[in-house]
């Protein structure tokens, strides 16, 4: 499913037009970059939260060549779902309802 897809699918629900709705999206979106870009955490009650997370550098190895390669520190965007959506998703899953597949 693209953003394009979740756009008609929340103009369908809400009975917001398609603009509108893309315009909420996107500013959804760029909101959530901006906070995490500022160190703040963003946490959306029964679907989950978003954080940034620091990796320590290290050396890792590039598959072509196998050589070694220092990664240097760097902060990378987490999501963690919430218990609640978890459970939602298992228990429609458990109801026989296959996953959907990627809609491209």
């Amino acid at each position: 499913m693209t953003k394009a897809d979740i756009v008609d699918r929340v103009a369908e629900g809400t009975g917001l037009t398609k603009i509108e709705t893309e315009a909420v999206i996107e500013g959804f979106i760029s909101t959530v970059i901006s906070m995490l870009k500022e160190g703040y955490g963003i946490e959306i009650r029964g679907f989950g939260s978003f954080r940034v997370k620091k990796k320590k550098p290290r050396i890792a190895r590039n598959p072509k060549t196998g050589q070694q390669v220092y990664v240097p520190e760097h902060y990378v965007p987490t999501f963690k779902f919430s218990k609640d959506f978890k459970q939602i998703v298992d228990k429609g899953m458990k109801l026989g309802k296959p996953a959907e597949k990627s809609v491209e």
